[in-house]
């Protein structure tokens, strides 16, 4: 037995702790709210956070709780798409985690940390149809408008909801643990965009996130108690670039993958997106 790495007690150990964890913030994160109440929470909880309320989609006593807040979609007119018909937007508001090319189907999780595209994808035919292509990786933090959206035009083909934990995605936590976007809970959404192929919009569920709701399937919460997968296969559903995908609860991730030599990416790790800005072109 190798005594230098956590037997499968300790693994244990800590997945428990870290879905009780969650357990607790999902849970206060759902409890409704007097209505009264709402826009002073909800205002002082963006003060702290930095998030912008004037966006919202509907007046702060709306939400019925500060999970409805953070999915809340945004008013008219606060993100456009890019004009570019050929540019790749960005599925969603966050920071620059990682960028490259899969190359012998490996991604950076952070410096020195990688792990498998197969891992995170679940599905050694998707993988090997992405090995070697352009990916981008989103920390969403709390501050961010938690939607998803296409980052192409295309065929929606399916959704597999992958179980798994809910450790924490801050960077801070990723440059620490290992396999941390393969292991926690995920909804891999698969995309045929025309002259592109095959695309994966991977979002990754964290600590606190009582919900990976999908638009056009079910939310993570109604099917995490089975343990099992789940896929949903999709006919005759086609999305626009720019087309709500889904939406989180709290702070998450989100990895897109693109088949090699389809799109080229730009971006440094560090840079702040915004939902719809041009981060590469196809």
């Amino acid at each position: 037995m190798d005594f230098t790495k956590p037997g499968p007690y300790a693994e244990r150990k800590r997945t428990s702790v870290g879905a009780a964890y969650s357990a607790v913030i999902g849970w206060s994160a759902a409890k409704t709210l007097p209505v009264r109440l709402r826009p002073i929470a909800y205002r002082a909880f963006a003060r702290a956070v930095g998030a912008k309320v004037d966006e919202a989609e509907l007046a702060l006593g709306a939400y019925p709780s500060l999970g409805d807040f953070f999915a809340r979609r945004l008013r008219e007119g606060a993100r456009s798409v890019a004009e570019d018909r050929s540019a790749i937007i960005s599925p969603c508001d966050g920071v620059i985690a990682a960028r490259g090319t899969a190359d012998d189907g490996a991604l950076v999780q952070a410096k020195g940390r990688h792990y498998l595209l197969s891992e995170l994808v679940a599905d050694e035919d998707l993988a090997a149809r992405l090995t070697g292509g352009a990916y981008i990786t989103i920390y969403l933090s709390p501050r961010d408008y938690h939607r998803v959206h296409a980052p192409v035009g295309g065929r929606l083909e399916r959704y597999d909801y992958l179980p798994g934990a809910l450790w924490s995605v801050n960077p801070r936590v990723a440059v620490r643990r290992d396999r941390l976007l393969a292991r926690n809970e995920r909804v891999v959404i698969r995309l045929n965009a025309p002259g592109i192929g095959d695309v994966a919009v991977v979002m990754v569920g964290a600590a606190g996130v009582g919900n990976i709701a999908v638009t056009h399937g079910f939310d993570s919460a109604s099917v995490r108690a089975t343990g099992e997968v789940r896929r949903v296969e999709l006919e005759n559903v086609t999305v626009a670039r720019g087309d709500e995908l889904g939406a989180f609860r709290l702070g998450s991730t989100v990895v897109v993958l693109f088949p090699p030599g389809k799109v080229e990416l730009v971006g440094d790790v560090g840079q702040t997106l915004q939902f719809g800005e041009a981060i590469g072109r196809g």
